[in-house]
């Protein structure tokens, strides 16, 4: 039987639609046998987990399984016990990831066994017995980063010059959003000194914003060299997890598949 016009405009529609709903961005599904499926994301001062979803989103299509934490920004060992609880569910071997503040987190952290690999996203990297205010001895000062810090020892990063300082290649709009909703951090927390350097015996990735108003770039080079790290640059603020979503993913997928080989 020969299809009638009907029959062939709904069958082009539906395939049209199907295209439709594909991302313009999507890469090729990971293999079934890979061994690196599982991903845990750790976020940074001032933020929250949901700034991941970019992130999360392409490594989802990608077939990874992906964990956000959210981090109480109380204190290191606070932060911790979060990240432990989200590596705690996962199933297998997995790629532990920190933006900023997070990398501190997971550099303590990415001791579980379960860890098969970091990345550092613009994020610090003390080595065991240091503090993570240690790593900014040297180094140029982050003058458009500016901080109020309360009378409670928590702090948020100045509402005006928020969006210069942290996420300067976002809109207006979400730059306000962002400053209104962010997550103040104990900077008591940056006193405490590690007890472990996940780094000293995991391979390393890390993904660097080149335009980053929070660090010194030398100082970011640094930690990432001193990591022996696969170093990947991006132009970006320092809110890159948010903004360049897919170097990032594409960064987690490499890690993934790179340490895969060797298991």
């Amino acid at each position: 039987m020969k299809p009638t016009i009907k029959t062939v405009l709904a069958a082009t529609a539906a395939t049209l639609a199907i295209i439709a709903v594909q991302p313009a961005n999507a890469k090729e599904a990971i293999p079934q046998n890979q061994a690196v499926k599982n991903v845990v994301l750790v976020h940074g001062a001032f933020a929250d987990g949901t700034g991941w979803r970019g992130v999360y989103d392409r490594l989802t299509q990608r077939g990874y399984r992906v964990t956000i934490v959210q981090n109480p920004l109380t204190s290191l060992e606070d932060d911790v016990a979060a990240t432990k609880r989200a590596l705690n569910q996962q199933d297998g071997p997995t790629i532990l990831v920190g933006h900023s503040w997070g990398g501190t987190v997971i550099t303590e952290a990415g001791v579980d066994p379960k860890v098969a690999g970091l990345v550092y996203v613009s994020a610090l990297s003390p080595d065991a017995g240091e503090t993570t205010a240690q790593q900014y001895e040297g180094f140029a000062p982050a003058t458009e980063f500016v901080l109020d810090t309360r009378s409670d020892g928590f702090a948020f990063i100045n509402r005006d010059k928020f969006k210069a300082g942290f996420a300067h290649d976002v809109s207006d709009a979400d730059a306000a959003f962002m400053a209104d909703s962010q997550v103040p951090i104990n900077l008591s927390a940056f006193g405490t000194k590690l007890k472990n350097a996940a780094w000293r015996t995991k391979p390393s990735w890390a993904v660097i914003a080149t335009e980053d108003k929070a660090f010194d770039q030398a100082m970011l080079l640094h930690m990432a060299n001193r990591m022996n790290a696969k170093i990947t640059k991006v132009s970006a603020s320092h809110a890159l997890f948010m903004t360049q979503p897919e170097v990032v993913a594409d960064t987690i997928d490499t890690a993934a598949q790179t340490v895969s080989k060797t298991r």
